[in-house]
């Protein structure tokens, strides 16, 4: 009886071990994912000609981004992609949720090369679709290709029409594109795995929640640069 009891304590502090083992490297991956997030953004706004222009920045309620969105072409496109996304709150910008974006083809992609993305809501509607669990792009929520540079009548017009700006950066091009079909949903499992419980997708956009160390660099990248201009006040 002691023998098999012995049995029993090994087996369950090595599954304890492995629980936790797994639990290190999910949180690593969360990690990595937050910080090539702000990498995204850092390296797109160091080229003002080619980067989101002034009007995008200031009137976005907010920003997802994907960082190595996977794509394989061959007769069926595929993709899939992680990512984080933050929305603008009275005091800041919010902790950041954990984001999956799947969806078919659209039409570029070669091989099996992956691309950068980001997401911008540029309104309420937008916003009420980031807080939801799961949005499709085209169907649920009208989104189009952002413009880029400093073409602001572009930017407006965009802006005025679109529920989602869409962007994308590969071979060390930024630009718009068109992700209609694509969709964005919720990653539980990982926004759990964040914040140790589980915390509701709306509180954590809505500010309820303050971040984490690992995720200051990402929502501090965002504030940077996702600025309100002085005439929205």
């Amino acid at each position: 009886m002691k023998k098999m009891i012995g049995i029993l304590c090994a087996l369950a502090m090595t599954a304890g071990t492995v629980s936790a083992m797994a639990q290190d490297k999910d949180q690593q991956r969360m990690d990595e994912r937050l910080a090539s997030a702000a990498l995204v953004i850092r390296e797109v706004m160091a080229t003002p000609d080619r980067s989101i222009p002034q009007s995008i920045l200031s009137g976005a309620y907010c920003v997802v981004v994907v960082p190595k969105y996977k794509k394989g072409a061959f007769v069926i496109g595929a993709q899939y992609g992680q990512g984080v996304a933050t929305c603008r709150t009275g005091h800041g910008w919010s902790a950041p949720v954990f984001v999956r974006l799947e969806g078919g083809s659209f039409g570029w992609q070669i091989g099996g090369q992956s691309t950068d993305l980001i997401l911008v809501a540029m309104n309420d509607h937008g916003l009420q679709h980031m807080l939801a669990s799961k949005v499709k792009l085209g169907a649920d929520a009208a989104a189009s290709a952002g413009p880029v540079g400093r073409n602001s009548q572009a930017a407006t017009d965009a802006s005025m029409h679109a529920e989602f700006l869409t962007y994308s950066r590969s071979r060390g091009l930024f630009a718009g594109i068109d992700l209609d079909g694509t969709v964005l949903s919720q990653n539980a499992d990982d926004t759990r795995t964040e914040y140790g419980a589980n915390i509701s997708y709306n509180s954590v956009l809505h500010g309820d929640v303050p971040p984490n160390p690992n995720a200051v660099n990402f929502v501090h990248t965002i504030a940077r640069y996702f600025t309100v201009s002085r005439d929205n006040h």
